[in-house]
C-alpha cells in the first residue's frame, strides 16, 4: 500500500465523517483543523497510533456524566463505542494496554461497551500480564479524581507510574477559559465530572504524543481551533448567562473532528487497519449494531433527545450503521 493511496483513503474518510449532519459547524470546525494539520485528520491520528510501540501503555479517556445534576451515574452513548472501537484495533494490533480514565460513577457502563467489543476488562496488574503472555484482548478502566487539586497532583503520579506511549481522548468535555465544563447549551455541568483535562494537559507538558476526537467544540483537543468554536460554534463566543463561551481551551497534536465523535474514531480505527494491512482491526456494522444496543441495556442516553436509544446525538441508529459500512468499504483497497 503506497503513502498516496493511504492519502486517498483519508481524505475520503474525513469527507465522510465531516458530514454535519447534526447542524453543530463541524464542517467550519474542519476546516480550520485541517488547516492547521497540514493534511487529513483521521490519517494523522492514525499515524500517531502506528507509531506507538508494542506493548506500550496507552492512555485513553471518553465519557460525558451527562445529567450530574440529577446524578452522575447517567452517560451519554456518543463516546464509549467509538473509545471502543480504537482500544480494541490497539489491543489486538499492537498488544497495548489502555488505561481508561473515567469517573468512578461510569465504570460500570465504561466497562460494559469495552467488554462488548471483545475486551476483557481487568485491573492494570493482572491485564499486564495476559497483555504480555498474549492471552487475552485486554484494558484497564480506572477513576480520576473530581477536584482540580486532586486532579494535578493525580497527572503527574499516574503518568510517572504507567509511562504512557500516547494519550487518545474522544468526546470528553474540557474546561474552558473561565475553568467551567459547558454543555452544548451552554450549560455549566461540572459537578461530579472527573478533571480528566489536567492529565491532559500534563500529557502536552511532558511532550507525550495525543490525539482527540470531537465534535462540538467544548472537548479536549478543541483549544486549537479556538477562534473556529467561537465564531461557528452555538455558545462559541458567549454563554446564555453572558459569561465566556463553552470552548475548551485544552489543545492537542492531533484533532480530528467528526459530526459525532464515534464517527472520527471508527474512521481512525479504519485508517489504522488500512496501515496495519488487516480488515478485522476495522469497526464493523454487527459490532456497531451491538455496541448500540448494549449502550441502551446499560442506561446510555441520546442526548440530544434526552432518552434511551440506539440513535446518537440525534441522528438515527441506521444512520451510524450505514457510515460504518461507508468506512469498510472506503478502506477496503488497502487489502487487495
Amino acid at each position: 500500500m503506497t503513502d498516496s493511496k493511504f492519502a486517498a483513503i483519508d481524505e475520503r474518510l474525513d469527507s465522510l465523517v465531516s458530514l454535519d449532519l447534526g447542524g453543530r459547524g463541524v464542517e467550519q470546525l474542519y476546516a480550520a483543523a485541517r488547516e492547521r494539520q497540514g493534511g487529513p485528520l483521521v490519517g494523522a491520528a492514525a499515524d500517531a497510533l502506528a507509531a506507538i510501540p508494542e506493548k506500550a501503555n496507552v492512555f485513553v479517556t471518553t465519557g460525558s456524566v451527562s445529567r450530574a445534576w440529577i446524578s452522575p451515574s447517567i452517560g451519554e452513548n456518543d463516546g464509549p463505542a467509538g473509545l471502543a472501537a480504537v482500544v480494541r484495533a490497539l489491543s489486538l494490533s499492537k498488544k497495548a494496554l489502555c488505561i481508561t480514565f473515567v469517573e468512578q460513577t461510569l465504570i460500570e457502563t465504561t466497562s460494559a461497551i469495552l467488554t462488548t467489543a471483545g475486551l476483557t476488562v481487568l485491573p492494570y496488574e493482572q491485564a499486564k500480564i495476559a497483555r504480555d503472555d498474549g492471552s487475552l484482548a485486554v484494558v484497564c478502566v480506572e477513576p480520576f479524581p473530581l477536584d482540580e487539586a486532586g486532579a494535578k497532583d493525580a497527572s503527574k503520579q499516574l503518568i510517572e507510574k504507567y509511562r504512557p506511549a500516547l494519550f487518545f481522548s474522544t468526546e470528553r468535555v474540557g474546561r474552558n477559559v473561565d475553568g467551567i465544563y459547558c454543555s452544548m447549551r451552554g450549560i455549566d455541568y461540572g459537578m461530579g465530572r472527573a478533571r480528566i483535562d489536567f492529565l491532559f494537559d500534563e500529557a502536552i507538558a511532558q511532550g507525550i504524543p495525543t490525539v482527540a476526537v470531537g465534535d462540538g467544540g467544548n472537548e479536549i483537543g478543541m483549544g486549537v481551533v479556538a477562534e473556529a468554536v467561537q465564531e461557528f460554534v452555538k455558545f462559541g463566543d458567549i454563554r446564555p448567562d453572558g459569561s465566556a463561551g463553552i470552548g475548551a481551551v485544552t489543545g492537542t497534536d492531533v484533532l480530528v473532528t467528526a459530526a459525532c465523535s464515534n464517527w472520527g474514531c471508527y474512521a481512525i480505527a479504519g485508517a489504522f487497519a488500512a496501515r496495519m494491512g488487516k480488515a478485522s482491526l476495522a469497526h464493523s456494522p454487527a459490532s456497531e449494531v451491538a455496541l448500540l444496543r448494549r449502550g441502551v441495556d446499560v442506561g446510555l442516553i441520546n442526548s440530544v433527545a434526552n432518552v434511551i436509544d440506539g440513535n446518537v446525538d440525534g441522528i438515527p441508529e441506521a444512520t451510524h450503521i450505514a457510515v460504518v459500512q461507508l468506512i469498510s468499504t472506503i478502506i477496503s483497497p488497502a487489502f487487495k
